[in-house]
């Protein structure tokens, strides 16, 4: 029997092996995030020094016009013109007029302004660098507030205002027209400036795609070289 003065007996405790792995690089390069569920995706346009210096080469004739004499006129012409045009179709009531009217200039606008991409001539003289911008991002080299885009941010304006009076504010040429007024401002926006509206395809989440198919072994299968 021990003594009660006698040290206690240690107490030994395993020792512990923790070991980590880390992932291959090959695993690591195929596996990869699934993409989001949603449809569309907005994606900025991205411009380099290059692109800087080629549109600095020459003068850009396809944007530089808004500044010119009689390029403010022409759109209080225009509107005024196709409203009377409009207006010299028998039967027709002033209501579905300045409607027609209204959805034919922001239609016209949206697809000049904010759809249709590139400059239609003199395209090699700046290398290339306005094929992915739109008209409204080439004008005044892509400067916010100047006075042409002041101009063309509140004509659609006065017209939807215009409109809205002469139809007696009727609820659906109202809402009509104020739908159209919307989808043509919000191109026009700083915070819109060379973004872009995609849609995508969904794929599953985590879904590998292996960059080069397997052969029946397993590996890669070897790309064959240029001669």
């Amino acid at each position: 029997m021990p003594s009660p003065t006698s040290p206690p007996k240690p107490i030994t405790v395993p020792s512990l092996n923790i070991i980590t792995s880390s992932a291959s690089p090959e695993s690591s390069s195929t596996k990869r995030r699934g993409r989001s569920g949603s449809i569309v995706a907005v994606q900025e346009v991205a411009g380099d020094q290059q692109d800087l210096l080629d549109q600095s080469a020459f003068g850009n004739i396809n944007a530089d016009w808004v500044n010119s004499k009689g390029a403010w006129l022409i759109h209080p012409v225009l509107i005024f013109t196709g409203k009377i045009m409009i207006d010299s179709i028998p039967g027709m009531h002033q209501n579905t007029s300045w409607t027609i009217v209204n959805l034919s200039y922001m239609t016209l606008s949206y697809l000049m302004f904010h759809y249709v991409t590139g400059i239609p001539f003199g395209a090699d003289s700046h290398g290339g660098a306005y094929d992915d911008l739109t008209l409204w991002e080439q004008i005044d080299e892509g400067a916010q507030y100047t006075p042409a885009k002041k101009w063309l941010f509140c004509t659609p304006i006065a017209l939807f205002l215009i409109s809205t009076h002469y139809t007696h504010y009727d609820p659906w040429a109202f809402a009509i027209n104020f739908t159209a007024l919307i989808v043509v401002l919000i191109p026009k926006l700083p915070q819109f400036h060379r973004q872009r509206l995609r849609f995508v395809e969904p794929e599953t989440p985590g879904a590998v795609t292996p960059k080069t198919p397997l052969g029946a072994s397993g590996r890669t299968t070897p790309t064959p070289s240029n001669y």
